[in-house]
């Protein structure tokens, strides 16, 4: 009888996901996990690998599956077994090089090489000595250091040791682990899913270990990704100093149903051990390359989902590329049609999306940020010649101010200019005189923070400013004499797991007050309270620099990034700064 035949409903709290038990308390491997007669036996090429770049000074114990059927014409789709060597032996464990032969054999998978690579270590200098496992932090950690070292190296590795190609497509490429290797494996495919779409995880360390834990939230607030996860634990999974192993899988899988991801959870009354997880191999592994090669696509909202940021993404808009081939696009305005305007700061030059293509609009204006004002005219931070400047519609300069270290500028209405001097760590004023005076300035006795982007709130009560060494964004109110008071660490931001620099840089508003944070994670979304509800995902690897709303009714948000710059459609509708807009009640 197969394994899943026959099952029982758990009661209380697993009863909640709806998921089903087997039976069978021993979990013995199935005929899928045993040597059938005629079923062609893949190879497998083992070495010791010690030289990576990306986590020196690491050896480990690498196994390559090559499956019979393997054509080296085309490239074969790829899984990674984490804790490999749990995996490859043919007499232990769930013997997955059988189970692949057995699989790809009847088609239930393609073909597919395996990669069963160990946890690195650093060996002592002499015999005596205790070496550095390298486990959990390879594993454990969240960050993209692990996915980097799987892609760039492990993978091409393999291919050279073992002579295979493997496929690039992230749809042919999957992930599989137990424990904190369950962990590593979910995180990769988090980290770069333009690398990974499949997902096994048995019970996994989401876990306070490492900051694991912080995964359940950021699945909830993070704009779906294409993935497919299939998870595995039992009800009797430990419970330690880091937390539940059982309650945090459930914490996970509720989240990814929540964000509409293409999840399963199946649940055993194993503690931690990989005896469930070994038998549900076959089964695990049919259901993950179920319909391959149908691509896996990321959940857009509608019916039947939850997800918090499907209120501001439209459905059937993605980034799109509007500008590329530049030196550093950095900075972002909009006119009163909501026409676009961007910097190039490394060859000086301002850019203006006319009729969706970049023109040059100034050459040698060597800005580093833009905002237009009440008037019309473009003003622009030039602080390599200490000044801020403005230009009409026909790009002609005229200087605004001279003797300033300005690097980001918010103009009011009012025709105010509020620009930071980050060098000085300070924000400025320049008045309708052309005076100017400090509005905020750090302390010695508070040191806390480096001022980079500034924005004010649509009706002008506050200054959003932008700290790229730490998670905050601080908030400030405008004073009668305009004036900054109340400067408060406001904004929380969620920052990577190695580091707490989350690289905040440009923001933008929306017509309720909801800010758009530029950050290392994406775009992180703000309500008025100041908790992050939402990150949209980033238009491609590194850091976004600024963001803003323009285009048809202010409903297109605008990132640059790199060497490019990006569209993408919204539901939620931007405002021009010199018109102040009433803003809602929040919920508080």
């Amino acid at each position: 009888m197969r394994f899943f035949q026959t099952v029982f409903c758990l009661c209380s709290a697993v009863a909640a996901f709806g998921q089903t038990i087997p039976q069978n308390p021993a979990y013995v491997l199935g005929p899928d996990s045993q040597p059938r007669p005629g079923v062609p036996k893949g190879k497998v090429v083992k070495f010791t690998w010690d030289t990576s770049r990306i986590l020196p000074g690491t050896t480990r114990a690498v196994s390559v599956y090559v499956p019979a059927q393997y054509d080296a014409s085309k490239p074969a789709c790829v899984m990674v077994y984490q804790d490999g060597a749990g995996y490859v032996n043919e007499t232990g464990g769930s013997r997955a090089t059988i189970v692949m032969d057995n699989l790809i054999a009847d088609g239930s998978m393609p073909v597919t090489v395996g990669i069963f690579v160990d946890p690195g270590v650093t060996p002592g200098v002499t015999p005596d000595q205790m070496a550095r496992y390298h486990r959990s932090l390879e594993y454990d950690g969240l960050g993209d250091t692990y996915a980097r070292f799987v892609i760039e190296e492990l993978i091409p590795e393999a291919e050279k040791r073992a002579n295979v190609r493997i496929s690039t497509n992230p749809d042919d490429r999957g992930l599989i682990g137990g424990s904190s290797g369950g962990i590593a494996a979910f995180n990769v495919a988090w980290e770069r899913p333009d690398s990974f779409h499949r997902v096994i995880s048995y019970i996994g360390s989401f876990t306070n270990l490492r900051g694991g834990d912080g995964l359940a939230d950021l699945i909830r607030k993070v704009e779906p990704k294409p993935l497919r996860i299939f998870m595995q634990d039992g009800s009797n999974d430990q419970s330690i100093y880091s937390g539940s192993w059982f309650l945090a899988n459930q914490q996970v899988f509720s989240s990814l149903e929540y964000s509409g991801y293409d999840a399963k959870f199946v649940i055993g009354t194993e503690g931690h051990s990989g005896r469930h997880g070994g038998a549900i191999l076959p089964e695990a592994l049919r259901w993950l390359w179920r319909e391959y090669p149908k691509p896996i696509t990321a959940s857009k909202g509608g019916p039947g989902t939850r997800h918090y940021i499907t209120d501001y993404l439209d459905p059937e808009s993605d980034w799109q590329v509007v500008g590329q081939g530049y030196g550093s696009a950095e900075a972002a305005a909009v006119d009163k049609n909501g026409i676009l305007y961007f910097c190039d700061t490394k060859s000086g030059r301002i850019y203006k999306l006319a009729d969706g293509r970049p023109v040059v609009f100034r050459e040698n204006a060597l800005s580093t940020d833009l905002m237009f004002g009440p008037d019309g005219r473009l003003f622009a931070a030039q602080p390599s010649r200490k000044r801020i400047v403005s230009y009409g519609t026909d790009g002609v300069e005229q200087p605004v101010a001279t003797s300033v270290e300005a690097h980001h500028l918010a103009v009011t209405s009012k025709g105010l200019v509020y620009f930071t001097d980050p060098a000085a760590k300070r924000i400025r004023l320049l008045d309708k005189d052309k005076k100017k005076r400090i509005v905020f300035q750090n302390t010695a006795e508070s040191n806390t923070l480096n001022p980079a982007g500034l924005r004010l709130s649509p009706d002008e009560h506050l200054v959003d400013v932008t700290d790229r060494d730490s998670r905050w964004v601080w908030s400030m109110q405008i004073g009668p004499d305009g004036g900054l008071r109340y400067p408060m660490a406001f904004h929380h931001l969620e920052s990577p797991d190695d580091t707490q620099v989350t690289q905040a840089a440009g923001m933008t508003l929306d017509d309720t007050g909801q800010l758009f944070v530029a950050t290392k994670l994406g775009i992180q979304i703000c309500d008025q309270p100041g908790r992050v509800v939402g990150i949209v995902r980033k238009p491609q690897p590194g850091a976004i620099s600024a963001v803003v709303f323009g285009g048809e009714g202010l409903q297109t948000l605008y990132a640059t990034a790199g060497d490019k710059v990006f569209a993408r459609k919204m539901r939620r509708k931007g405002t021009l700064p010199w018109v102040p807009v009433k803003l809602p009640r929040p919920q508080l």
